[in-house]
């Protein structure tokens, strides 16, 4: 393995600029849940498992219509679970890496938990394709107005239900909703991702040697990992169970976001590239 991490320094020392490429599997190693398959995803809320209630069908913008209680207790629970967490050190190593190139890097991500922010990614060099659970919309989207989720969620875990007052549209006295990318959605504002976008398409032409850093993203939901693919440059991909990658392509790790990161600055220690 270790030969693996040495082509991957070669690779980073040749680039110019990171392109972060993250999914889900990112945050496994700060002790987020991993909602791949419903064994996962009830194991961390047993009420919607007794329902036999699937992540496609809370994940949805009916259900905030349906049961708005039981749907911002699953969104809830997350906006709170997401506040507490704190990211892994893999998280400081990339920040490390792009210190050490010409034009740093960009985030690009499908998870809404804001890690990379509370992680040290500056803002302005995160592009959250899938919205943030920190951010929140109108659910009858009676304008394109987003707004920061300054509320603290009380939660009955055990019946996945939010208590007390729902969070509101401060426009229409609506429903309010996380402003995140749900499954079957045609309400989803999306004007601060594009913002985000346009910010990283700018970026994107002002670099000459950009190298992609693609973490646990899979096939399932193949937003991230076409992204990688379609930009055109060299490709680290790490990701424990579905590493393949064309070895033209670039250099695959079957390994946890954690371990291969801190296996590649390891090796970037060797050859001295954080030297002052």
């Amino acid at each position: 393995m270790s030969t693996a991490f040495d082509r991957c320094a070669d690779r980073i020392a040749a680039a110019d600029s990171l392109v972060i490429c993250a999914g889900a599997g990112m945050g496994v190693d700060s002790g987020l849940p991993d909602f791949r398959g419903p064994g996962g995803f009830w194991r961390v809320y047993p009420a919607l498992a007794r329902a036999r209630m699937q992540f496609e069908e809370i994940a949805n913008p009916a259900a905030f219509e349906r049961e708005p209680q039981l749907a911002w207790g699953f969104y809830g629970h997350r906006l709170a679970l997401y506040r507490a967490t704190r990211p892994h050190a893999g998280f400081a190593i990339l920040n490390a890496i792009a210190d050490r190139l010409p034009y740093g890097a960009f985030v690009f991500t499908s998870n809404v938990d804001g890690q990379f922010q509370v992680g040290g990614t500056p803002s302005e060099r995160v592009l959250e394709c899938h919205g943030s659970i920190h951010h929140l919309q109108c659910a009858a989207v009676c304008s394109d107005d987003i707004w920061p989720a300054d509320f603290e969620p009380h939660i009955d875990a055990d019946a996945c239900r939010m208590l007390g007052e729902l969070p509101s549209c401060p426009r229409c006295g609506g429903l309010a909703r996380p402003n995140v990318l749900m499954f079957s959605d045609w309400n989803w504002i999306a004007q601060r991702t594009e913002t985000q976008r346009h910010r990283m398409h700018d970026w994107l032409h002002r670099v000459a040697r950009p190298l992609v850093i693609e973490l646990g993203a899979g096939t399932h939901v193949p937003t991230v990992r076409m992204t990688a693919e379609h930009l055109g440059a060299p490709i680290l991909r790490i990701n424990p169970g579905e590493p393949q990658l064309p070895a033209e392509r670039g250099v695959s790790l079957a390994l946890g976001a954690l371990e291969a990161l801190a296996g590649i600055e390891t090796a970037l220690q060797r050859r001295g590239f954080f030297a002052p």
